[in-house]
């Protein structure tokens, strides 16, 4: 089933027609008579589709300076579009935190009725975060996480480690069916300094040590095209031979990709992530070195919009017995191939 860009793979109701998890729910049932005593919960799909009361949320966001930044903006902007009773007030992006700090206070002050917030820098912006708690105003913390969860009613982001374990089973499982033994598989990550590429690299290591494999040459770009050519040159440079390359991050991957064609490398596959338009269309064509890249899309904005205005319409997710909006929801890491990349296509974004 195809990944719907504001409900997600599990299809829980947040404004459109259930789908997926929701049939299921209908449609796996007990033998028990509907009459008879019971005090299990029953998840109701409800009526979330139709517009509730109107409300504003505010969104804020870093600059769109890449593709994967640009892509959030956008998809907050279009999954707000589609709802009647809901404006959208959005500041504009910057990475200066003082400012996104100035910019969100204004949203307070305006009286939004629900925040989106994809600070710049969690932990610097943890404190505005929990001043619009504090306010009463709900904060959806869209990925990069606040230092607590009293800064925010409910997180939703990617799973850092799992793209990192999914990448290395993908090339774990690729290079057993070709009985590659010993095999060289390099890895070009994002900024050795950020967590998040901590996370991958772990998950990246741990899955390929599962399978007696290692990381072998390994180089730290940049998230950007410029820094993902460079170091990849230097990576090619250093290693005449490999048999796989995980590189973190689609946007830098413009840069991985003309490194590998300037050095005429074609002897490995390559794994990518997060899950550009661009590197989608290279796994369809399968005609270079890249046969994969794991998810990491920018369709979380679209369910952060979604969830806000439930959140602000005192709604709960039609598709879960709980009555809440959940405190967490992590996205799902998918490795799109070519047997699959048709159903993901509506997700990927222009690096």
């Amino acid at each position: 089933m195809a990944e719907h860009p504001f409900l997600g793979r599990r299809g829980f109701l947040l404004g459109g027609a259930a789908v997926g998890a929701g049939a299921l729910l209908a449609g796996c049932t007990s033998n028990t008579p509907a009459n008879s005593e019971s005090n299990a919960p029953v998840a109701n799909a409800g009526n979330n589709a139709q517009p509730g009361k109107p409300i504003t949320i505010g969104f804020s966001a870093p600059a769109a300076d890449h593709g994967w930044i640009a892509a959030i903006t956008k998809n907050a902007k279009a999954q707000a579009q589609k709802f009647s009773e809901v404006k959208f007030n959005a500041t504009e992006g910057t990475n200066d935190v003082n400012q996104q700090i100035s910019q969100v206070e204004t949203l307070i002050n305006a009286k939004v009725d629900v925040l989106v917030i994809l600070p710049f820098d969690g932990k610097a912006l943890t404190a505005v975060g929990q001043q619009a708690m504090d306010a009463g105003i709900p904060v959806i913390n869209l990925d990069r996480i606040f230092d607590t969860p009293l800064a925010y009613r409910t997180w939703i982001g990617g799973d850092n480690y799992r793209m990192g374990v999914n990448a290395g089973n993908y090339i774990a499982a690729e290079l057993k069916k070709k009985n590659v033994a010993n095999p060289i598989i390099g890895e070009v990550a994002g900024i050795d300094s950020l967590p998040l590429t901590q996370e991958r690299s772990k998950g990246f290591k741990d899955a390929l040590g599962r399978a007696g494999f290692q990381v072998g040459p390994r180089v730290s770009a940049q998230f950007t095209s410029e820094s993902g050519e460079q170091q990849t040159a230097n990576l090619l440079q250093g290693a005449p031979k490999l048999d796989a390359l995980w590189n973190h991050d689609d946007d830098q991957g413009i840069g991985v990709n003309a490194a590998i064609d300037t050095a005429g490398r074609k002897e490995f596959i390559m794994v990518g992530g997060a899950g550009s338009k661009n590197m989608m269309n290279l796994i369809k064509a399968d005609s270079s070195p890249i046969k994969a890249t794991v998810l990491y899309s920018p369709s979380m904005a679209s369910t952060a919009v979604a969830l806000a205005r439930l959140l602000g319409q005192g709604k709960g997710i039609g598709d879960l017995a709980e009555h809440d909006i959940p405190a967490e929801i992590t996205t799902y890491s998918a490795v799109v191939t070519k047997e699959n990349v048709d159903q993901y296509l509506d997700v990927g974004f222009d690096s």
